[in-house]
Order: structure tokens, then C-alpha cells, then sequence
């Protein structure tokens, strides 16, 4: 039960926050939202300004609650309609409730069960920001020298500097600034807290795409323990069949101070990810699942299995 109520919750506000939201908008407004969320087609345009909306981006219309989904429309018909790789975090802005499992393996055999993965509730509450909660994980060791618990509450906030659609250039730059708090169980969080600046790009041609991520993981204290790293993740994308994504991730940590001082790290990630496929008015479902199969000498685990769940609204 511990493992699946922080998503039940979650789902719960979803729904609650989706239907005040579309209770306040104009009756005429339900067929203008209906071909939102990840991997929705391109919205037309025609180069002027939407009914009540300024060039710069302002509606007035309408106040801000009530012209949420008119607002996600337009942000995410500014950037290209890729899917959201499994490992690497999507420059694009993003608005759904997404639920990870991971399947770690130590090199001594041992699996180590993530429920949740860090992810969560993603936002976008304006054209050019997004808000993501991550739901503390619960991890299981399978071990009973080490206790089961939840590990930390994470953010993370995207400033989308600039972007362009598949008809205007297909590309997209985007600034991360992530944290987490140490509110874990049982030594399953980090000491302290931790803050992660990161810049993403993405470029596509035609079905093709790479989505890519480079930042540092910068503790605010106890560095000598936790040490700090260089996070560099790229995606490498095929759109097959109108809903199917396969992929190679290659997801790497260069680790600089503390104990693991001059190694690297390197997992090649080839997946799968399905969607968007529609199930009710604005709300979907995507999903993918993929292994990662470290490549260096060095690595903490191998064949780590991911499952992941999302649900674009």
C-alpha cells in the first residue's frame, strides 16, 4: 500500500484540479483543448494572434484559472510533439502525472526496487515554465541489513528560452533548475540537500530526434560524502507507426569530489515508448519501458529495468 498511495493521491488531484479547471471555463471552450498533452498534432497557425490574446502571450479573455488549458495549447504548439524519452528529461514542456518503477542491480546481485522514480506532477502553469513535484520514491533494498523507506521530495522548474515546431525549425532550447529536500527514511535521501542546474536542447529532422541534457549535481553540504557530479544525458529517437517511439538513450555521471572522484559512469539505454493514446477528453496515456546496461568498468548497478506510466492532461 505504501508504494502505490503517494499515485493514487495524486491521480485524485488531478481529476479534482481538471475538472474545477474545465468547470470554469466557456461552454465553447471544450473543443479547442481536446488535442492537447504529449505528442498531440501541431496546432495550425496562421501567424495572427488567437480571439482575446495579445501577441505577447497575455489572454484577457478570460482570468487565469479558466483559461489554463487555452494556455498549455498554445505553449506546447510552440515546440516540437516528440514524446518524453525514459531516462533523459525532456527539454519540451510537459503537463501530465507520470509513475516510474526502476529495477536496480548491484554488481553483487542485489535488486533494489524504486517506486516512483523522483517523478510526478509536471504543470505548466505559463507559456514558457513548467513545475514538476516529484513524489518521494519508496524504495525497497531487499536486504534486511537495510531498512525500506521513502527517499527524498524533489522539484523541478523548465524555462523554455526558445522553440520551434516541426513546421517552423524543430528544435528547442530549454533551462532546468532542480533540488531535492532531505526528507528520506532510514538513510534512503541523501544527507543534504542537493540543487542541480541543467541546460537541454533537442533538434529534430523529419521522425528523427535527439533530445539531450547536460547540468551538475551541487550538494549543500557534506560534499566530501555525497561529492558532486556532472550529469549528461542524450536521447536518440524514431517515430514508427504514428505511436511508437523506440530509442537509445546514453545517460552518463562524471563524478568530481567525494569518495568516487574521477570516475565515470555510462549506461546505454535502448527502449520503447508508446503513445499518446487517448482516453478521456483532454487525458492520455504513454508508455515505455527500456533497460540500461552499463558500458564503464566502473558502475553502482547494471541491467536496470524502467517502467514508466503517464498520463498527459
Amino acid at each position: 500500500m505504501k508504494k502505490v498511495l503517494p499515485v493514487l493521491l495524486s491521480l485524485v488531484c488531478v481529476a479534482l484540479f481538471s475538472q474545477w479547471v474545465e468547470a470554469q471555463e466557456t461552454p465553447n471552450a471544450g473543443a479547442s483543448v481536446a488535442a492537447s498533452g504529449e505528442n498531440s498534432p501541431p496546432v495550425p497557425e496562421s501567424g495572427a494572434p488567437a480571439s482575446g490574446r495579445h501577441p505577447g502571450g497575455s489572454d484577457t479573455s478570460s482570468g487565469y484559472w479558466s483559461s489554463w488549458f487555452k494556455r498549455v495549447i498554445h505553449s506546447q504548439a510552440e515546440q516540437p510533439h516528440w514524446i518524453t524519452p525514459l531516462a533523459t528529461v525532456t527539454p519540451r514542456l510537459e503537463q501530465e502525472f507520470r509513475y516510474d518503477v526502476a529495477w536496480q542491480r548491484s554488481p553483487a546481485g542485489t535488486v533494489t526496487e524504486n517506486y516512483g522514480f523522483s517523478k510526478g506532477l509536471e504543470l505548466i502553469p505559463s507559456e514558457r515554465v513548467e513545475a514538476i513535484l516529484g513524489l518521494p520514491p519508496y524504495i525497497v533494498h531487499n536486504q534486511t541489513s537495510v531498512r525500506n523507506g521513502y527517499g527524498d521530495v524533489s522539484f523541478l522548474l523548465k524555462y523554455r528560452v526558445l522553440s520551434k515546431n516541426e513546421q517552423k525549425g524543430n528544435y528547442i532550447l530549454t533551462f532546468f533548475f532542480a533540488a531535492s529536500a532531505p526528507t528520506g527514511q532510514f538513510s534512503n535521501g541523501a544527507r543534504d540537500a542537493i540543487i542541480t542546474p541543467t541546460l537541454a536542447a533537442g533538434k529534430g529532422w523529419g521522425k528523427f530526434d535527439i533530445q539531450s541534457t547536460i547540468g551538475g549535481s551541487l550538494p549543500t553540504g557534506d560534499t566530501n560524502i555525497i561529492g558532486r557530479a556532472i550529469l549528461w544525458n542524450t536521447a536518440f529517437q524514431y517515430h514508427l507507426l504514428r505511436k511508437l517511439w523506440p530509442e537509445v538513450e546514453v545517460n552518463s555521471t562524471f563524478f568530481a569530489d567525494g569518495p568516487r572522484t574521477g570516475k565515470k559512469q555510462t549506461f546505454l539505454t535502448p527502449g520503447l515508448v508508446a503513445g499518446r493514446i487517448p482516453l478521456w477528453r483532454r487525458l492520455g496515456l504513454s508508455i515505455g519501458t527500456g533497460v540500461q546496461m552499463a558500458t564503464t568498468h566502473f558502475h553502482t548497478s547494471n541491467h536496470n529495468w524502467i517502467l514508466s506510466v503517464r498520463f498527459p492532461f
